[in-house]
């Protein structure tokens, strides 16, 4: 009766908590030896803070360092806004999304499973390679950053080690790709004091061929800059001078300070893709979050998506696990039950990918559909739909009872 968990992320660090609350003898293995990476998905929404109210874990969540997400308004051709999401209409108290520095949420979810005696996280430790006896997975290699070798042997192994798993790749199976247009580059550009009183939003800039979205956070903002796939070498080649001038043209209201971005080391690259395995799992295998189903920054629902995952793997896997019946059947049910939440979030994504990123990456249009602005502008409870999908996800997961501590404060931002 134990699991082994290749990669210390949210699905990862959140599966080794729930199973080692149900007694599981369970090991993480996150190949850095921290948790501090810039740009990973930083957006918690309202089914990940539920979750940490029903874990007993919202006063802890709510000290962390954050803030509220604003909704998502887009600009018209009349030069005015109108929004696309309306989170306060959901109902209180969760009925926003927060944007908290990943590295946070994870070391509070490694220090909470550090409580239970059955817990283990091993840091500068990578899952190399499944071990195999009979056909079946019977645990994992590992090396560290030493370049020590190793065995873990389990019941099962989990792989959570994200969009280029390398279980995934041992196991030689091959994700269904979709097409995506464009990739991604963040930056942080400083937030001025006297922009502290302005209320946080989701503006994005449009222009042929590219756009931009700013993301308040605390005391700088984040931006997400968007192009046509493959462009990464040639915005290097152009150099630092001409990005600054990319973003002072696309977003003027911070060419006062695009002089503080130093250089195209401080551009961070994400190589935007979309896809999902037809199968999670195999004999004494489970694949969940990004190494099942990598997903588009559209909507930032990758690290909620993935936490769902791994509640559900961990409601429905504890039981067999500790009766030490655990059969492929099992793991098939994870699948099953997760599939269509994922599937629909894909859809969405993809939906705007074609109605969105793809028209204005090519000069077709600049910003949403006529028909989006219209709805959103004349349809009552239009907005609610979007922001119920994306803050709550299409089947959210609730914590299963023998995870659950209290107190369970409400965690509010």
């Amino acid at each position: 009766m134990s699991v082994v968990i290749s990669g210390g992320g949210p699905a990862g660090v959140m599966l080794g908590l729930l199973l080692a609350r149900a007694g599981i003898e369970v090991t993480v293995l996150e190949k850095h030896g921290d948790f501090l990476r810039d740009f990973r998905g930083d957006t918690v929404h309202a089914s990940t803070v539920r979750l940490m109210d029903e874990l007993g874990l919202g006063q802890k969540f709510a000290a962390l360092p954050q803030s509220k997400l604003g909704n998502m308004a887009v600009p018209t051709s009349d030069g005015g806004l109108t929004r696309l999401t309306d989170f306060e209409a959901l109902p209180a108290p969760y009925n926003y999304i927060a944007m908290i520095p990943q590295w946070d949420l994870l070391n509070l979810l490694a220090q909470e499973a550090r409580r239970e005696a059955s817990f283990t996280l091993r840091m500068n430790t990578a899952a190399t390679g499944l071990i195999r006896e009979g056909g079946k997975v019977v645990g994992v290699r590992h090396r560290t950053q030493d370049g020590e070798e190793g065995e873990i042997r389990a019941t099962l192994t989990v792989a959570a080690d994200g969009r280029h798993s390398a279980l995934r790749q041992d196991a030689g199976l091959v994700p269904q790709e979709f097409p995506v247009p464009f990739d991604t580059w963040w930056f942080r550009l400083p937030r001025h004091a006297a922009e502290q009183a302005q209320e946080p939003q989701l503006v994005p800039a449009f222009r042929a061929g590219e756009f931009a979205l700013s993301i308040t956070r605390n005391d700088y903002f984040q931006i997400a800059y968007f192009t046509t796939k493959g462009s990464d070498a040639r915005l290097r080649t152009e150099g630092i001078e001409r990005f600054r001038a990319r973003i002072a043209d696309l977003m003027p209201q911070y060419a006062d300070r695009v002089d503080q971005l130093p250089s195209m080391d401080d551009v961070h690259l994400l190589d935007v893709r979309l896809n999902r395995l037809p199968r999670w799992y195999a004999d004494g295998v489970l694949f969940i979050g990004d190494a099942a189903h990598a997903m588009s920054p559209a909507g930032g629902v990758g690290i909620n998506l993935a936490i769902q995952d791994a509640v559900a793997a961990a409601t429905m896997l504890a039981e067999p696990l500790r009766q030490g019946r655990l059969t492929t059947a099992d793991l098939a049910k994870v699948q099953r039950r997760r599939w269509r939440p994922m599937a629909i979030l894909q859809r969405m994504q993809l939906m705007l990918h074609d109605g969105l990123f793809a028209p204005v990456l090519t000069g077709r249009r600049l910003g949403p559909p006529t028909s989006l602005v219209l709805a959103t502008r004349h349809l009552p409870g239009f907005r609610q739909l979007p922001s119920r999908l994306v803050a709550l996800g299409p089947r959210p997961e609730h914590a299963p009872a023998f995870a659950r501590r209290p107190p369970a404060e409400p965690a509010r931002a």
